[in-house]
């Protein structure tokens, strides 16, 4: 991992709690950006990641944010590919009805490593079957068919 100079004095991501998944990312912005109702904002980190063939970086909401002021990473969970050396940046967007504020140093997502499963695709003329078959949205209704 690699910060900008602008972005030294800002903590790297890190693990809140010993169960935590997702480290968090903190907005390296000078002063305030101000993210009005409905507006999207790509917001800079400071910081530039390497990581190995086989993994990607998912960078997701935090739910605070989501939650008490309806600001979430429109992309969730955006993709950070082992072989992107750019800023990392997060693409956040205000769904509420209030503006809000970004400050420099604020913890604005998380960031989750994962392993990643490169598929080999076969075309094949039919699909094997299965009890859901075709269906699609909401087919099998609201409430559980278990209780």
């Amino acid at each position: 991992m690699k910060q900008k100079e602008a972005a030294k004095d800002l903590p790297l991501p890190c693990y809140e709690t010993t169960g935590s998944s997702g480290m968090d990312l903190v907005a390296c912005v000078e002063g305030e950006v101000l993210l009005k109702p409905g507006e999207v904002s790509l917001v800079p980190t400071g910081l530039f990641i390497s990581l190995p063939l086989g993994y990607e970086a998912q960078v997701r909401p935090r739910s605070g944010l989501a939650a008490k002021h309806a600001v979430t990473v429109v992309n969730t969970p955006g993709t950070i590919d082992a072989d992107y050396r750019g800023e990392v940046q997060v693409i956040l967007g205000n769904v509420g009805k209030e503006p809000f504020t970004i400050r420099r140093g604020m913890r604005i997502a998380q960031m989750v490593i994962q392993k990643v499963i490169r598929a080999n695709l076969v075309v094949v003329e039919e699909l094997d079957g299965t009890a859901r078959g075709a269906g699609g949205f909401g087919h099998t209704g609201m409430e559980s068919k278990r209780w």
